[in-house]
């Protein structure tokens, strides 16, 4: 099934859509409201419609709230590379300043947490402040692969079939994208998500070419650990971040362990907060958009948050 980008992405709501490029790839986004920017990246396997929540009452806080699709997801380009961390952090540091802005809030959930991480170490003076969900620092993912075998090593079991060439891909996508409601229900607490959540994510991931974009992702993350490039970008990441950071985490993850998660303040020099969401899973901002907003607006409105 050939789903059009635009009717797919283009969902309607209190914001308005457009296209801005940045480091040299169009980015499709979806604003609301005037104020600080605050610039959200989404994770796997979603698009930017995983802010929704958020993008209603940021602009009613005085924010100007904007989420986008990473590259190759959604309504952005899909170039065949670039599908790397580094790159990554690049494209959210150039979409700060084709918004016009010198730095920004940057909220980032799954990929879009280790983005976030990223992008705190090599554009620390775009990085005003951080808001990591529901990942673990990219050291810390890595390591506790090896050092959690029966934990963490067990339940990123999945990434490791994504390694595979082409199957994957075909997976994903076949029975209208079965595979990405069921990938959703086994990360999140029960009772998420409803079938209208799943089929709007299913529809998104059947746009050509966004299941191969979204398994690169996956694939530079374990193929690069003993390459070159993966090696310095581990280097790159022990330096600590300067930013005040939130670090927010649902209690029942059951894609990245809260375990694997928690402690990531050795790495964030800058105040760090710590929160677990209860009763929620990998998509606290979903599952629980009001116990998760509480902690954010929080945040947000403390000038000097604890460390």
């Amino acid at each position: 099934m050939v789903v059009n980008a635009e009717s797919a992405v283009q969902l309607a709501g209190p914001w308005s859509h457009r296209t801005v490029s940045a480091n040299g790839t169009r980015f499709h986004i979806a604003e609301a409201g005037e104020g600080p920017l605050v610039l959200m990246l989404h994770g796997f396997p979603e698009f930017w419609w995983t802010w929704r929540h958020q993008l209603t009452w940021l602009p009613e806080a005085g924010f100007r709230a904007v989420a986008v699709d990473l590259r190759g997801y959604g309504g952005s380009d899909k170039p065949p590379r670039g599908y790397d961390l580094v790159t990554a952090a690049a494209d959210a540091a150039g979409l700060i300043r084709a918004l016009g802005e010198a730095n920004a809030v940057v909220v980032g959930h799954g990929w879009g947490g280790l983005v976030a991480w990223t992008l705190g170490v090599f554009h620390p003076k775009v990085a005003g402040r951080l808001a990591v969900v529901s990942t673990a620092h990219p050291l810390r993912m890595r390591s506790a692969m090896v050092t959690d075998p029966l934990g963490q090593g067990r339940h990123s079991g999945y990434a490791l079939g994504f390694q595979v060439p082409m199957l994957p891909e075909r997976q994903l996508v076949r029975h209208d994208a079965r595979r990405v409601g069921e990938l959703l229900e086994s990360w999140a607490a029960p009772g998420w998500p409803d079938p209208e959540t799943e089929r709007i994510y299913a529809r998104a991931m059947q746009i050509p070419s966004v299941a191969h974009s979204a398994l690169e992702y996956h694939r530079w993350l374990a193929r690069s650990t003993l390459r070159p490039d993966g090696l310095r970008y581990a280097r790159r990441m022990h330096t600590p971040i300067q930013a005040p950071t939130l670090h927010l985490h649902g209690a029942l993850d059951r894609c990245v362990l809260p375990q694997t998660a928690r402690g990531a303040g050795r790495y964030v020099d800058g105040p760090y907060r710590w929160r677990l969401i209860d009763g929620a899973g990998h998509f606290p901002h979903e599952e629980r958009p009001e116990a998760f907003d509480t902690e954010l607006r929080g945040w947000l409105a403390d000038p000097e948050p604890e460390r």
